[in-house]
């Protein structure tokens, strides 16, 4: 009996996990339309988190618009003045979210039109990979194609990001799947949810922390006698206690943004949050990605978020 309820929860979760998938990429394909020289940044993180509530989900984290040397993590501040610029190369990383099952997908948009190589170099390298994906495939097997089909293109893979699987409330779990050959014989088993999404850059392929904080996680309950970390505090344990949040989606509590900052501070401080710092190559090169989610099957896998 015990058994079947653990099936008929994989099927439920697999259910939604369609319904996630499908909401994520028409959010991609929302984001296509609206990322364009001399949009803000914040207007259109906006844009696309409203519209995944509009179809009834909640996101799996904040909207990642990172741009050039930055590969993943940037959202915008409330207060972000940035614009897209005609040189960019753009990464587009979201989810949505449905009762804790998590979407994540991603594209790189070139406004220049200067760098389709690099771009061919990171969604090729995803459908490759995607291609080799079925029960009993090594991890390491599947990084060797990704650095394989980025070198090809005249690239190098990020070798310090990589896939990762993703299961109810916990988005990036094991396994971790690299993007380059570095022989790990683990190998994937039918029913996995996991999400590929190989870097490519012309940099030196590892990123490192950059001084850019505005997404945080729930880490627990602390005390602090600061009156606007508890209010903050209170609405994160509400709100967002499973998923990385942005800074901005806190603004409304707060009359400053030195209060909201101050708040921010003292929950890192009494070890209430953690940061994500967006990432940066770190050698200052542009970074290609592209990323779908699938479920492993005996002979292959489907793609979810298509």
């Amino acid at each position: 009996m015990e058994e079947n309820d653990q099936i008929a929860d994989k099927e439920e979760v697999l259910k939604i996990a369609e319904g996630v998938g499908s909401v994520s990429h028409k959010m991609l394909e929302y984001a296509r339309e609206r990322v364009k020289p001399g949009a803000k940044l914040l207007d259109v993180a906006n844009a696309i988190e409203a519209f995944a509530k509009e179809q009834g989900y909640g996101l799996a984290f904040p909207v990642n618009l990172s741009i050039n040397e930055y590969a993943a993590h940037y959202t915008p501040s409330s207060e972000d003045k940035r614009m897209f610029g005609e040189k960019d190369v753009v990464k587009i990383d979201l989810g949505a979210e449905k009762d804790g099952v998590l979407g994540d997908c991603a594209i790189t948009l070139d406004l220049s039109g200067e760098n389709g190589k690099l771009i061919e170099a990171s969604e090729e390298a995803l459908q490759n990979a995607i291609s080799t994906v079925k029960a009993g495939v090594k991890l390491g097997d599947i990084g060797k194609v990704i650095e394989d089909t980025i070198k090809s293109k005249g690239y190098v893979p990020i070798k310090n990001l990589g896939g990762h699987g993703v299961r109810v409330n916990d988005l990036h779990s094991d396994p971790f799947i690299p993007n380059y050959g570095n022989g790990d014989e683990t190998v994937l088993n039918e029913g996995d949810i996991i999400a590929l999404e190989p870097f490519a850059t012309n940099g030196k392929g590892y990123v490192v922390n950059s001084d850019f904080y505005e997404i945080y996680g729930y880490v627990g309950e602390a005390a602090t006698r600061n009156g606007d970390a508890r209010i903050m505090l209170k609405e994160i344990e509400k709100s967002y206690r499973n998923n990385p949040f942005a800074v901005r989606w806190l603004s409304e509590l707060f009359s400053s943004s030195f209060s909201l900052y101050s708040a921010v501070r003292e929950l890192l401080r009494v070890g209430a949050i953690e940061v994500y710092p967006a990432l940066a190559e770190s050698g200052k090169g542009l970074v290609s990605q592209f990323e779908h989610e699938m479920v492993v099957e005996k002979d292959g896998c489907r793609v979810l978020t298509k």
